[in-house]
């Protein structure tokens, strides 16, 4: 039984003639014949009766016509949607915080110059959870800080990034022009959820050199983490790209790490089975030619050393 059959059935039952149905579908009489013969084989109902050489639709046969014309509006809807949705130029597009505060919005704005019909979603979330929606399919494709453990996803490092600490002016950090990794297990720290990208890499730092520090916050909103740092004597350690405002206002002051453990990588991240349509590659195209990376040009910096 398919769609095809009862297109035929309803015709035939509308008109009361099988060359009404031919005529419409462009097919031989024979083969309308044929076709609602096989639906009352397929049933085991008789449903229309040949009297006369004209055609009577039985009960039974007015019963199928009244689900027929139901199944067939709800397919034409169905069809009509689809037809309707493959015109929309639509991406889900997921961000991991750091990336969603300070980056994704030149991206956007690019995209919308190229074509304002591409309609972006953007989900902002942390790595972890961003990794979970890629692999139930909940967005189409993502820009991540963080590292991907998924096998079944593909990663593609576009663009530069760094972390910095960074403090008050009032710290006590800010009047050194070195501070020693020692130093760190003094100072009070605001921290990134579990699941952050930036926290995994900190966290990776301070294992290797047998690091513990004193964690008085732990919050997921950038705006929150700079304003810790401002008000209540903390210490960070975020990416530039954040504080790129208050680092050229001279209202937070940050240290570099001499050594090149915080760099890293936003990604571009997709499923292998992902089949990615043109939106999504100009996305990638776009984050790619965002990669400049010269917040810290002519700013007086801090540096982190190991101990001697």
């Amino acid at each position: 039984m398919t769609i095809r059959h009862l297109k035929i059935f309803i015709t035939v039952a509308e008109t009361g003639k099988m060359s009404a149905a031919a005529s419409k579908f462009y097919i031989s009489q024979p083969a309308v014949s044929q076709a609602i013969k096989e639906m009352e084989n397929y049933y085991g109902l008789l449903l229309f009766e040949r009297v006369s050489k004209k055609l009577y639709i039985t009960e039974s046969g007015k019963k199928l016509l009244k689900y027929a014309k139901r199944v067939i509006s709800e397919f034409d809807a169905l069809e009509e949607e689809m037809i309707a949705e493959k015109q929309i130029k639509r991406i889900k597009i997921g961000v991991t915080i750091t990336v969603g505060t300070n980056f994704i919005s030149d991206v956007i704005d690019k995209i919308n110059k190229y074509d304002p019909e591409i309609e972006t979603v953007i989900y902002m979330n942390n790595t972890k959870n961003i990794e979970e929606m890629l692999l139930s399919s909940e967005i189409d494709i993502a820009v991540v800080e963080g590292n991907i453990k998924n096998k079944d996803l593909i990663v593609i490092p576009e663009v530069d990034d760094f972390l910095v600490l960074a403090c008050s002016p009032s710290h006590t950090f800010a009047n050194k022009d070195i501070i020693k990794y020692s130093e760190l297990e003094d100072a009070y720290f605001v921290m990134r959820e579990k699941g952050s990208g930036t926290r995994e890499l900190f966290e990776n730092f301070m294992e290797k050199n047998n690091l513990k520090i004193k964690t008085s916050w732990e919050v997921n909103c950038p705006s929150a983490i700079k304003n810790i740092i401002l008000r209540n004597n903390c210490v960070a350690v975020v990416s530039a790209r954040i504080l790129e405002k208050e680092i050229k206002e001279g209202s937070l002051y940050v240290i570099k790490n001499s050594s090149n453990e915080w760099k890293r990588d936003f990604s571009v991240v997709y499923h292998k089975n992902k089949r990615l349509n043109k939106s999504a590659k100009k996305l990638i195209e776009i984050v790619k030619s965002n990669s400049e990376m010269n917040i810290l040009d002519n700013i007086k910096t801090g540096k982190l050393i190991p101990d001697k």
